[in-house]
């Protein structure tokens, strides 16, 4: 029987995995053509690249992240690329009060909103867990609080526009691994959030959209290098995971795994892991 159990729950996660992933097919670019969106996070990584694919669908963009310098670049190449309009406004998202900014922002540019596309993440380390109680606080406050407060001023833009919720969260979040307890702490605080407001407007008939795309080993420089001494495996492109990102998001799915059997994949190394683990015991 445990054997069973440690074949079967790994194929199940893979084929979740498959499930959500799999897109339907009658996507269309044109869906996002002058559509106004939020992208935080938006100054490199996936949520650069987010931007640029939004650009050449011809959406209105503003983007937002820390480095004002690293900003003013995206835009400009936004707007290369064939963006219908593209700002941005710099801040960090330890400030409370930012982002009521963004979203004020948006309101005065655009007199509404179509789809927020949460990205963002405060600085991590993946090492083990050192007990600093203010850093997991610190982070709390960005990958989670932030994403909540966003929404929470979005809300009212996007229940008239009819919009989205995309939230960009990871494995970490779905199953706890070692040397992320802080970082995983938020992404299943994510999971826990969303998933729970989303049944609420299910019940409420709030017609907004919720997608969790629940990301695996991406090639960002920042995970590289934060993990690549941990993990050897070959990361999946960014270009392509920021596509599914928009499409899951442009067609309303509950979850988009990326890439495909991430989950299943790292659910099947941590049981091995433990069963290693006993029996060096």
């Amino acid at each position: 029987m445990g054997l069973l159990l440690k074949i079967f729950i790994p194929l199940l996660g893979l084929a979740l995995a498959l499930y959500f992933y799999s897109a339907p097919e009658n996507f269309n670019e044109e869906m996002l053509r002058g559509k106004r969106v939020i992208v935080t996070g938006a100054s490199s990584g996936i949520g650069e690249q987010v931007a640029y694919h939004l650009a050449r669908m011809e959406a209105h963009l503003l983007l937002t992240a820390r480095t004002e310098a690293k900003l003013q670049k995206v835009v400009e190449r936004c707007l290369e690329l064939g963006a219908a309009s593209a700002r941005y406004v710099s801040g960090s998202m330890e400030d409370t009060t930012f982002p009521a900014v963004v979203v004020r922002e948006a309101e005065n540019t655009w007199g509404g909103l179509d789809m927020l596309i949460l990205n963002h993440i405060g600085y991590s380390y993946f090492n083990y867990f050192n007990g600093d109680v203010g850093q997991v606080r610190k982070l709390l406050e960005t990958n989670f609080l932030s994403y909540v407060a966003m929404t929470v001023s979005a809300l009212p833009m996007l229940k008239e526009s009819e919009g989205s919720i995309v939230v960009v969260s990871s494995v970490a979040g779905k199953i706890g691994s070692p040397f992320a307890a802080s970082y995983s702490a938020t992404k299943f605080a994510l999971e826990g959030f969303f998933s729970s407001l989303r049944h609420e407007f299910i019940i409420d008939k709030v017609n907004v959209s919720i997608t969790l795309c629940i990301l695996g080993y991406i090639n960002t420089e920042n995970a590289v290098r934060a993990i690549s001494h941990v993990i050897r495996s070959t990361p999946a492109p960014k270009e392509e995971c920021a596509l599914e990102i928009i499409r899951s998001g442009a067609l309303r799915q509950r979850e988009l795994h990326y890439p495909p059997g991430a989950v299943g994949s790292l659910r099947y190394t941590l049981f091995f892991l433990s069963n290693l683990q006993e029996a060096l015991k």
